[in-house]
């Protein structure tokens, strides 16, 4: 994908600790990142768009092995970590995350066509006010949420427009998030590491 998509920024919080488990995640030995050839087709489309209109895109994640699903599912049955839940999820318990539809047992991203991203503006290279911090597990990332000013929607509004015309749909509760619609693998969960 960097060579795909060379004016992207990447970012890929799982390959580090900071990220809701507050450490790397299994599967995530570097900070490559993949998707099918569909989707990455449908990401440069979006991106040629948002970059005439003075935006870059900035990648969190994209394909996720099966076993880093695996491994939010054990983080979950863990003892809470007070430091990690303040910066990401404060509204809620661990185990809520998955009925609150932040975390899913079963993840689009092991499909190989699912990104989260964000943009940033071309001219000064800062990153545009979503009204939440990527992967901020909580209410005020949904999509419709009241909690954000009209500015920070008119952003989310700019990125999912740019997606959903680009063949993607949104997450309700994320606004970050985003699913190629007619994905070529939509049955299979892959497990092969990041590297």
């Amino acid at each position: 994908m960097k060579e795909f998509l060379p004016e992207a920024r990447f970012e890929i919080r799982y390959a580090t600790t900071h990220n809701f488990t507050g450490r790397v995640v299994e599967g995530y030995l570097s900070d490559n990142v993949s998707l099918t050839i569909e989707a990455a087709k449908a990401l440069k489309k979006a991106s040629d768009d948002l970059k005439s209109q003075g935006y870059g895109i900035l990648i969190y994640d994209a394909y996720r092995p099966k076993r880093a699903v695996d491994f939010f599912i054990a983080w979950s049955k863990e003892p809470e970590n007070n430091l990690t839940k303040e910066e990401f999820y404060p509204e809620f318990k661990k185990e809520e995350l998955f009925n609150k539809g932040y975390l899913a047992k079963r993840s689009g991203h092991s499909r190989g066509s699912t990104v989260d991203l964000t943009l940033y503006y071309l001219d000064s290279g800062e990153l545009v006010d979503m009204g939440s911090p990527y992967d901020f597990l909580g209410t005020i990332s949904n999509h419709g949420t009241d909690k954000i000013t009209e500015e920070q929607t008119r952003n989310r509004n700019i990125l999912k427009d740019a997606m959903k015309k680009a063949g993607f749909k949104e997450l309700r509760t994320e606004w970050w998030h985003y699913e190629l619609l007619n994905e070529p693998y939509p049955d299979t969960y892959f497990d092969f590491v990041v590297e």
